[in-house]
């Protein structure tokens, strides 16, 4: 199946962080769908956070460049300060720029409140919270540097959060509101008892 013509995303560079598997491979297979050239991040763990392997990032990209899009792999941690950086600084130095950020990489720790061990919650809150902001602090400084430089970036941050995330992206926003930026989050339907629920989405784009 090739890439259709009338792309919205021709000339663009997304990073879509865990996209290896599940909503991530998703969202980096539509965005090169679009047009964008995508830099595919997994760290290659499982579900809960364990491990490395670096066949599910090489395989979603293999699967962008088959359709004939432009894709690379990248398998940095995301809550590891340097490494986001690193995420960043390979999308820029492949393909020149960078628009558009997607944090979507996330792990499972399945437990009750009362169950949740200190490290449980510390592991999650790592990937999810730090992990975010690694990444948005970095492309928000490449993007800083770029609009000062007179370069206004039209660049975009998506999250799929937890409700405390919400906090995160409501602060980039404000902390960048001199670009033109905007940022979002995205919950993506998921199942229970047999049933898909809708998506549900947060804007945060600036009026």
């Amino acid at each position: 199946m090739g890439i259709p013509d009338d792309r919205i995303l021709d000339g663009k560079v997304a990073i879509v962080t865990g996209a290896g598997h599940g909503v991530g491979r998703g969202e980096a297979l539509e965005l090169a769908a679009e047009g964008a050239k995508v830099v595919v991040n997994d760290l290659g763990g499982s579900v809960t956070g364990e491990g490395a392997d670096k066949r599910p990032a090489e395989e979603v990209a293999e699967i962008i460049r088959s359709r004939g899009g432009e894709a690379v792999a990248n398998y940095d941690d995301v809550a590891d300060f340097n490494g986001a950086k690193s995420i960043v600084d390979q999308a820029v130095e492949t393909y020149g720029r960078l628009d558009v950020l997607v944090n979507n990489a996330g792990i499972l720790r399945d437990r009750m409140i009362f169950s949740m061990s200190e490290d449980d919650f510390d592991a999650v809150i790592r990937v999810h919270l730090k992990g975010t902001w690694c990444m948005s602090r970095h492309a928000s400084a490449y993007w800083r540097e770029q609009s000062k430089a007179g370069d206004q970036p039209r660049a975009a941050i998506v999250n799929t959060p937890v409700e405390w995330l919400v906090g995160v992206i409501r602060s980039t926003r404000l902390d960048t509101r001199s670009e033109e930026h905007h940022d979002g989050c995205c919950r993506p339907g998921h199942r229970s008892r047999g049933r898909w629920h809708s998506h549900r989405a947060v804007d945060n784009r600036r009026r």
